[in-house]
């Protein structure tokens, strides 16, 4: 198999460590060794060692989250999400994806999103066509928010309207690229997705991002893949932290208690955590859960539920009992993806609420 030899470095390093062996949480869900870091290392080791086919690991490498609690736990300083993308992004020029992911790929080309939709809900259609008319602000909502879960996308609009925010919306919004960048990291597909975005972006002089894995792409991805943008790209947590702070954004603070979930790509790749917390703390009584911030566990997601529903199923289900574990009786998430898999979850324990469902509330 063809890949760099820093990641080959990478490979050498992790496939005979356990540093990071207790920290992955596909890993921790299904109690399978497979499912570590270690063990996907071994699998590429071999593959580079010609001992077995590249095709004979991808269902392996699929089962990765890439959510990089391996690589903030590891004090040598190896990455194996690095070099797991890399894996992924040679099997798809060597022909050798799995067929689910073949599908979602195809669909990502074909329809802007992983999951082959193209027609939104009414309801934030409606929403969307009242903000058409152009502005200095747009609200990028992303893939999940407009397909699958259409009442957070509305939502989301609804938070920005009781603000009094003047911004635009688009019906026919681009896709950030991130689900690429997760399907097959960094094809030149990718970045021809990227670049497109971010085309749209520069008529804007802010663009606010919904979704944590857009916000990660746009604010992160994008410029490492040498894709940039003209507009002040802004995550929808800080944005409404920002009109928090102005006084824009009214705020009624209630006795309920709840804690957050804090998505990896605000934490461990935008070193975002507190703007959230803020914006919390406003409307209700904020406490933590063990690991959180920079430690967080991810939490699933909808992507990776298109091929692996009861693996991610479980994750959410083992984050709900953490919050059990410390009497939590209400969740709040930011992260659209992880929303639905914690409401995927039958469990009468503990309320799963989005940051946009508490501000309406």
């Amino acid at each position: 198999m063809m890949m760099s030899d820093k990641c080959k470095q990478h490979v050498d390093s992790c496939r005979f460590c356990w540093m990071c062996h207790h920290i992955c949480p596909v890993g921790n869900a299904t109690g399978q060794e497979r499912n570590t870091a270690r063990a996907r290392a071994l699998g590429i080791s071999l593959v580079n060692r010609e001992a077995i086919d590249l095709s004979e690991i991808m269902d392996n490498i699929y089962e990765c989250a890439t959510c990089g609690a391996c690589v903030h736990d590891c004090k040598t300083g190896w990455d194996p999400v690095m070099f797991t993308k890399e894996t992924r992004l040679q099997a798809a020029l060597e022909g050798k994806l799995p067929a689910y992911i073949n599908t979602l790929v195809d669909n990502c080309l074909d329809t802007g999103n992983a999951y082959g939709k193209t027609v939104m809900c009414e309801t934030l259609a409606a929403a969307i066509a009242a903000h058409a008319a152009k502005t200095e602000t747009l609200l990028f909502l992303g893939a999940d928010a407009r397909y699958m879960a259409c009442r957070q996308g509305f939502k989301a609009i609804s938070v920005l309207e009781k603000a009094g925010v003047s911004f635009t919306a688009l019906a026919d919004e681009p896709a950030s690229g991130a689900q690429l960048d997760f399907l097959i990291g960094a094809a030149e597909e990718t970045k021809a997705q990227m670049a497109a975005a971010a085309k749209v972006m520069d008529d804007y002089a802010t663009v606010v991002v919904f979704d944590p894995a857009d916000a990660k792409a746009i604010k992160q991805l994008y410029h490492e893949y040498g894709v940039e943008t003209k507009a002040n790209v802004v995550t929808f947590t800080a944005y409404l932290a920002e009109l928090l702070a102005a006084g824009n954004l009214a705020a009624k603070k209630s006795d309920r208690a709840v804690v957050y979930q804090d998505p990896y790509q605000l934490s461990r790749d935008l070193c975002e955590t507190e703007e959230a917390r803020a914006v919390i703390s406003a409307f209700a009584e904020l406490s933590e859960l063990h690991l959180n911030r920079t430690e967080t566990i991810w939490a699933g997601d909808i992507l990776m539920a298109q091929y692996k529903p009861d693996t991610v199923k479980r994750v959410a289900a083992r984050r709900i009992f953490n919050a059990t574990s410390i009497g939590a009786k209400t969740m709040v998430t930011a992260s659209v993806g992880e929303y639905v898999a914690l409401k995927s979850v039958e469990q009468s324990d503990v309320e799963i609420l989005s940051l946009v469902d508490l501000i309406l509330d």
